[in-house]
């Protein structure tokens, strides 16, 4: 395919495109954030396995394994390579810069783009680790999807964004017409609730921790850790309360039975981390947040506290993963770097804010033109730097 001016397109909000280069640029930005703040000596982490690890917090944790610690890392993601006359995703490209880097930067780095769910990409990831890697010090689970085929049963399992127990209404960002609305969501029905488990709980994490169990490919001592979010009150009923909330207890239930069963023998641990609300692909389609997600950045911001994905990250790493770091947790054994996001200051600021944001006062009184262009940059575009204008090669390999 020759190279080509890649303008964005949309359907609409969501972008059905990406820029490669705006995509190599994000990863740059990620990469330096990192290097600028590596720890001296590097320890703790030299082979690293990453599962969901295109975009978000997945992308974040191989940068910071790689360019924080040296780690060799393998990334399983489920990406779309180009065909003309479409470009390729955005989690490709992001992939494909990792390796450039990588290359350059003389570090080992290996991908697998196929559904982390299936018995086949497990099989071909121990392949690679028993032959290029072993062992494991860290596996990261940070596996985002809206749909799972069951590796032993075939049976499929879609997740929805409801309610439990009752129907719930508040306002939200129509992201179409940019207007403030209403919106109410009925209750999710018992099936719901229990294939939104089975698509984003902790079965597949512990079928993975399993497996490389069960071949010898976790290190003494190794760790492995979930990402999680739990929010503000005012997001508790489509969230922490809501099916995608009843999943994330389900992961806190694996993290105790893969403690006890694996990491035990090991001296190891494993361990839910409870991450901050960032701008992502997935974020963006949950009522109410969009509207949160633009109130958010103004109260952190104003105290000197806000944080993206590398930045979160960087802490996690830094401050919760490298030797002789002693993880700080909750009651309940997770790490809590939303600490910041719910301080009483931060979330009395947002609540005050809440009921005054109209669709007339939007931009003025909250980030939404910085909610706007973060999610495009998500896909490449509107990135500092970039000439949209030139043409660029879009059919890349990894």
């Amino acid at each position: 395919m020759p190279a080509q001016a890649v303008k964005r397109k949309s359907r609409g909000f969501i972008c059905i495109n990406a820029h490669p280069e705006g995509c190599r640029r994000n990863v740059a930005r990620q990469i330096a954030a990192i290097i600028s703040h590596a720890p001296s000596p590097r320890a703790g982490l030299r082979n690293v396995l990453v599962i969901g690890a295109s975009t978000g917090y997945g992308l974040a944790s191989r940068i910071a394994a790689a360019w924080g610690f040296g780690a060799r890392t393998l990334g399983v993601f489920f990406e779309r390579p180009s065909e003309a006359p479409k470009t390729a995703s955005a989690g490709f490209y992001n992939t494909a810069a990792l390796h450039e880097f990588a290359r350059r930067d003389r570090l080992f780095a290996a991908s697998l783009n196929m559904d982390a769910f299936s018995d086949a990409a497990k099989r071909q990831a121990i392949e690679i680790i028993r032959r290029e890697m072993m062992p494991l010090d860290l596996v990261v689970y940070s596996l985002a999807s809206p749909r799972r085929v069951h590796p032993k049963t075939g049976q499929v399992f879609s997740s929805v964004l409801k309610p439990v127990g009752a129907s719930f209404t508040n306002k939200t960002i129509e992201l179409d017409s940019e207007k403030v609305v209403p919106v109410t969501l009925q209750p999710a029905t018992e099936q719901e609730v229990a294939d939104t488990v089975a698509v984003m709980g902790g079965e597949d994490w512990e079928m993975w921790l399993s497996a490389l169990y069960d071949e010898g490919l976790l290190a003494d001592g190794a760790r492995t850790i979930a990402y999680s979010y739990i929010g503000p009150a005012v997001t508790w009923p489509i969230y922490r309360d809501g099916t995608i909330g009843q999943a994330k207890k389900d992961l806190d239930a694996a993290a105790l039975r893969i403690r006890a069963r694996i990491m035990a023998r090991l001296g190891g641990a494993a361990r839910v981390s409870v991450n901050k609300a960032v701008v992502t692909q997935a974020s963006a389609a949950i009522p109410v947040v969009p509207l949160y997600l633009s109130l958010l950045p103004l109260a952190l911001r104003k105290r000197g506290l806000d944080e993206g994905c590398i930045e979160q990250m960087r802490r996690l790493f830094f401050d919760h993963l490298s030797d002789g770091a002693a993880p700080k947790t909750d009651d309940a054994g997770r790490i809590r770097l939303d600490d910041r996001e719910l301080r009483p200051d931060v979330q009395a600021e947002i609540a005050e804010l809440w009921p005054r944001v109209t669709t007339e006062n939007l931009r003025q009184i909250t980030a939404f033109g910085d909610f706007q262009r973060e999610f495009r940059s998500l896909f490449g575009f509107e990135v500092e730097g970039v000439d949209y204008d030139a043409p660029v090669e879009t059919d890349l390999a990894l």
